[in-house]
């Protein structure tokens, strides 16, 4: 994996994430509590043996920036030639912002081509998932592949989001379409269509020859999926890599949190007694910046008040201060105040729960003070007058930029 170079795509807008998005890119967005959505990827190139990575950004980088300066610099030494580097838009190429998926990678080719690397492995950086890169890369290598793409059966009522794939038995690639309004079924298997994962894994030289070449076609759009990829695979070495669970040897774990209603759901399942994304395993860690806080704690315990949270995930320096807290993830320095109530929610770091409130299917961002006896997600008119965000499946996310009266804490 020394002659690998990542490149982590991470300047998305996040547009369907609002107003989760409003201040921070989507890479950035908290997740399970104490991560950010970035640190999945970069916890798979660390765990795959990667150790030089480009993370490429563009809106509003600042928070994503200072996250990784912050926690993840610290776990390479620029000495041995590790790396992970923030490159934001240099207008070096062009004097625009980029374009593409493709142009991004493109007006940053000086700084790839310097690295010199045998293999560019390109990612997402807004995916939820576990992956070994050098099984992918390994497996480029095995099919002596100009291109190799990491590959996940989804249902063909979703696949319309993904670039849809169709392969010969060898697992060669033979067509490809970006999100298609009718896509094509695996054959046998009608009800699923074999989606692109947004992962690729080039020849270095190979991948600077079609960015090149790519970028002087007027009619680009200069994107991967919609014009790379499509263009490559009736004439190149493209293969599917298919991604699956080295355990159970089916479709492993993989979410697309690009909606907030599967943001929400896919945080919410991690509150459950097995989740199939596991955060306790010792041999995959998902690795983070976690400031110096002190425990949760959980307070009162009498017959009208108890401290108490149940199926739920309670960060570090939280305090669950007489209130209780049902399937919800309680994000660090947060607080729930006497007795309220918080239940199948998500509480970002410095929330704070005013007594009596009661709070249910919400998404509360940073620093949020939710008044005395207020009631959130318990009536969607309500909820809008306030001028909250709700989502169709009736998720209530309150933004940074929501602001009301400081609530009195418990005196402890």
């Amino acid at each position: 994996m020394k002659d690998v170079l990542a490149v982590v795509l991470a300047g998305g807008r996040g547009e369907r994430l609002g107003p989760l998005t409003r201040d921070r890119a989507k890479p950035a967005v908290p997740f399970g509590g104490i991560y950010r959505i970035i640190d999945f990827t970069l916890s798979n190139c660390l765990n795959s043996g990667v150790r030089r990575i480009l993370v490429l950004t563009q809106y509003k980088a600042m928070s994503l920036d200072r996250h990784i300066t912050l926690g993840w610099r610290n776990y390479l030494c620029r000495e041995l030639g590790e790396f992970i580097d923030v490159v934001p838009p240099q207008q070096r190429i062009d004097d625009k912002w980029y374009q593409g998926t493709a142009d991004a990678v493109y007006q940053n080719i000086y700084t790839l081509e310097k690295e010199r690397p045998e293999y560019v492995v390109i990612l997402a950086g807004d995916h939820i998932y576990k992956m070994d890169y050098a099984k992918l890369v390994a497996f480029h290598q095995e099919k002596n592949a100009d291109l190799s793409i990491s590959a996940l059966r989804v249902p063909v009522t979703e696949s319309r989001h993904f670039g849809i794939m169709q392969i010969d038995a060898s697992g060669q690639i033979v067509g490809f379409e970006e999100k298609p309004a009718v896509p094509k079924p695996i054959p046998g298997n009608p009800e699923y269509a074999l989606a692109s994962m947004g992962i690729y894994v080039f020849n270095a030289r190979f991948l600077f020859d079609q960015l090149c070449r790519d970028a002087t076609l007027t009619d680009s759009a200069h994107d991967f999926g919609r014009n790379l990829i499509p263009s490559l695979v009736a004439t190149r070495r493209a293969y599917a890599f298919p991604f699956l669970d080295e355990n159970r040897k089916q479709d492993a774990y993989w979410r697309d949190v690009g909606t907030i209603d599967s943001y929400y759901q896919a945080n919410l399942e991690l509150t459950g007694v097995e989740p199939q994304l596991n955060l306790y395993d010792d041999h995959w860690p998902v690795w983070t910046y976690q400031p110096n806080l002190p425990p949760p704690k959980f307070v009162f315990n009498s017959k009208d008040r108890c401290g108490v949270a149940r199926d739920s995930i309670v960060c570090a320096g939280a305090i669950v201060s007489g209130g209780s807290v049902t399937r919800t993830v309680v994000g660090p320095q947060a607080r729930v105040n006497s007795y309220a109530e918080v239940s199948d929610s998500i509480l970002f770091a410095g929330v704070n729960v005013g007594r009596r409130a009661k709070v249910r299917r919400a998404i509360i961002d940073k620093g949020t003070h939710i008044p005395e006896n207020m009631r959130v997600g318990f009536d969607q008119q309500e909820d809008r007058a306030h001028g909250f965000t709700v989502t169709p499946s009736g998720v209530v996310v309150i933004g940074k930029a929501e602001r009301f009266e400081p609530v009195m804490a418990d005196n402890i």
